[in-house]
């Protein structure tokens, strides 16, 4: 007796529909692993900011590769009298090209940022020259 090739065995049928499950599942985890990249896009490579001068006893001028800004630093105030010292104090720290890390408190009526000023090596700038005893300590919020 001859099977009608359209008649399909019930194990085959079931074969067939675990295989399109299984395949239906694959795709949409697949998707779902994909669908926050696809969203967000390529990202840019991150570049750390960058010291380009000490311009005071509290402010510097930073930048990254096309940008440059000017940022004074919060949280404190530099004890009248003591300015080229915590000036010097600064550059001794923050040679060019040093990378630093901030946290935007504010910014000035003139448009310069205040900010938390970091790095790996001296660790918080402003806490740093309260220490040495050049700067006043403010609330910082």
């Amino acid at each position: 007796m001859r099977r009608n090739h359209r008649q399909r065995s019930p194990l085959l049928s079931k074969l067939r529909r675990q295989t399109l499950i299984t395949s239906l599942l694959a795709t949409a985890l697949a998707a779902l692993l994909l669908l926050p990249a696809l969203l967000i896009g390529p990202v840019a490579p991150v570049n750390a900011a960058e010291v380009l001068q000490v311009s005071g006893p509290d402010r510097l001028l930073i930048g990254d590769r096309n940008r440059s800004a000017s940022i004074q630093l919060g949280c404190m105030t530099v004890t009248p009298g003591s300015e080229d010292a915590a000036q010097a104090w600064l550059r001794l720290r923050l040679p060019r090209r040093t990378r630093i890390n901030l946290r935007p408190l504010a910014e000035t009526e003139a448009g310069v940022l205040v900010a938390r000023v970091t790095t790996p090596a001296s660790g918080d700038l402003a806490e740093g020259l309260v220490a040495a005893g050049l700067a006043s300590a403010l609330p910082c919020g």
